[in-house]
């Protein structure tokens, strides 16, 4: 009941926690409340009628997003950037998504494709330090090698060793070097 109370205080859009919030009082037979907590989370549901709540949304994106994982993890590229595409379409904001986007793009050959979804996640959320690296990844496989080093030396100043990072740093300063120092 405080995790679902502090999750709506955060976000009092969070349709989840105020219906999980709704169940328990109602187990708790404070009526009153679950009934209270249930009418401001319908009051806030977003869109006409059939159009979906943005918590559907959210969740429809995440179950393309998952069998986008599913052809992703088979080497599917085609089949997983179809299926990325579908859940950002549900719901853009997902930076996850649009970095597992990028990578299927990048793993498919489509590296002109897979850093502008990059430079989308980092548009989206600058310091989500994921999408910085597998950018810096990108522009190395498009043979932009100086530019790849300098987004890897920016996550380590973002995120002090960072062991991704350095360990890019290191095999492109040095290929011999495979190992992280730090």
């Amino acid at each position: 009941m405080v995790v679902a109370g502090f999750a709506l205080r955060l976000n009092p859009a969070y349709t989840e926690a105020a219906l999980n919030l709704a169940v328990i009082y109602n187990d708790m037979g404070k009526y009153a409340e679950a009934k209270e907590v249930y009418q401001a989370a319908l009051s806030r549901q977003k869109g006409a009628p059939g159009e979906l709540d943005p918590y559907v949304m959210k969740k429809v994106a995440n179950m393309y997003a998952d069998i986008g994982d599913v052809f992703a993890s088979s080497g599917v590229w085609q089949k997983a950037i179809e299926e990325y595409r579908r859940a950002l379409a549900h719901f853009p904001e997902f930076v996850d998504i649009r970095l597992k986007l990028g990578n299927a793009l990048r793993d498919a050959g489509d590296n002109a494709a897979a850093l502008a979804e990059y430079e989308q996640v980092i548009a989206q959320n600058p310091s989500y330090i994921p999408g910085r690296i597998n950018y810096g990844i990108a522009l190395y496989s498009a043979g932009r090698r100086d530019e790849a080093v300098k987004v890897w030396e920016d996550v380590l100043v973002r995120s002090p060793g960072n062991k991704s990072a350095q360990m890019y740093l290191n095999l492109v300063k040095d290929p011999g070097k495979a190992e992280v120092t730090g």
